[in-house]
């Protein structure tokens, strides 16, 4: 009996700690299903250890319609945090098809040996169809790797563990039941696999929280792009790494301050958003992007100085064909750009004010265009 006990009381302190990361962050709202699978679960483990409801069929349907809940409550939870979902119709038609077949081999013809089979083969196919969803996985962080094959072996041991505790003789008494192999397999794969699950899943939404923490920390909720704090720690990252070439391309959006003055700091905000979108779709992932100032800019880019020239021209001439519902049509936004490349012993602030030297450079020259040396004329085209 006490033994019997571990794995829901395990499975309780895991649906806790769930319970414990959605408070931090309400938004992830996948933490509540991952809360309340274990939890269910738990419930459907007890009501067969103390064999409530009493009956075979009673108690066979209530803890089956307990586990089968918590299985799809955390396979949908697992595919929510990524993205994807098992959605409502699939997760009641796997439901009903679970529950009738238990239903049927516990009511109609009673098989202990089949309802065996139908729970954890279906348990292991709801799991599989979550994993083979989220294949991707394997070329994510770490702990995206970590989940994903741990989600595939939680759900593979389901059909291979069942057929070698089981085979094709169930026990004929609910005392033979709780002593046969299968019923300690059962025990054990939970205790030791579905604790290896549900911590690799804590591991990943504990990440998850890391990783708001450090977006709040790092990015510019105004512009979505980073803030000079995380733009700095990136682009140094990089920088100390070796890559090379690499450019900076400085920017700052001209007469900006006429902007708030005429139209309103709402204008002036909704101009810095579309920017910040323009940069978005207009970088690599590999390059870095940051609002360093007001209305300053600036992007860390793989590659040499003519590829950075191209880059800012195709910004400084998507920027002024942009239109606003504040600006009348012959207004056009504009930008001046700055470009440095980045040379043997240079810092980030070497760099960051050798590209700055060159944006004021520019916006001496009239603004809207581009200087990328010190001695060169502006170019407000690049034929």
């Amino acid at each position: 009996m006490t033994m019997a006990l571990v794995a829901p009381g395990v499975l309780c302190v895991f649906a806790l700690a769930f319970l414990w990361a959605w408070t931090i962050e309400k938004t992830r709202h996948y933490l509540l299903l991952l809360a309340a699978g274990p939890f269910l679960f738990a419930v459907g483990a007890l009501m067969q250890v103390f064999s409530f409801p009493d009956g075979t069929a009673p108690n066979a349907l209530a803890s089956g319609l307990f586990y089968t809940a918590a299985v799809l409550f955390v396979a949908e939870a697992v595919l929510w945090r990524s993205g994807k979902r098992l959605g409502v119709r699939t997760g009641l038609v796997l439901l009903a098809a679970v529950m009738g077949g238990l239903w049927y081999f516990a009511v109609i013809e009673p098989n202990t040996l089949v309802r065996v089979y139908i729970q954890n083969f279906g348990y292991g196919a709801i799991f599989l169809l979550a994993a083979c969803k989220l294949v991707s996985l394997r070329r994510g962080r770490l702990v995206d790797r970590v989940l994903f094959w741990v989600l595939l072996v939680f759900a593979l041991q389901f059909f291979f563990r069942t057929a070698l505790t089981i085979g094709l003789d169930a026990p004929k008494s609910a005392a033979a039941f709780a002593e046969s192999l299968f019923w300690a397999a059962l025990h054990l794969s939970l205790a030791v696999l579905g604790t290896a699950f549900a911590t690799a899943l804590l591991a990943a939404a504990v990440s998850d929280l890391v990783e708001d923490l450090r977006r709040e920390r790092d990015v510019d909720a105004l512009t979505g792009v980073l803030n000079r704090r995380g733009f700095e720690v990136r682009a140094r990252t990089i920088m100390t790494s070796g890559s090379r070439p690499l450019t900076l391309i400085a920017c700052d959006l001209d007469h900006f301050k006429q902007i708030n003055d005429s139209y309103g700091h709402g204008a002036g905000d909704e101009v810095l958003r579309a920017f910040g979108r323009l940069l978005g779709v207009s970088a690599r992932p590999v390059d870095v992007v940051g609002r360093t100032g007001g209305e300053e800019f600036a992007i860390l880019l793989h590659g040499g100085r003519d590829a950075a020239i191209v880059f800012a021209e195709r910004l400084r001439v998507e920027l002024s064909r942009m239109e606003y519902a504040f600006l009348r049509p012959e207004t056009a936004v504009t930008a001046s750009f700055g470009i440095a490349g980045a040379e043997p012993g240079d810092t980030m602030g070497s760099l960051l004010d050798r590209a700055d030297r060159r944006l004021y450079l520019a916006k001496q020259g009239g603004r809207d265009r581009i200087i990328a040396a010190d001695a060169e004329p502006a170019m407000r085209s690049i034929a």
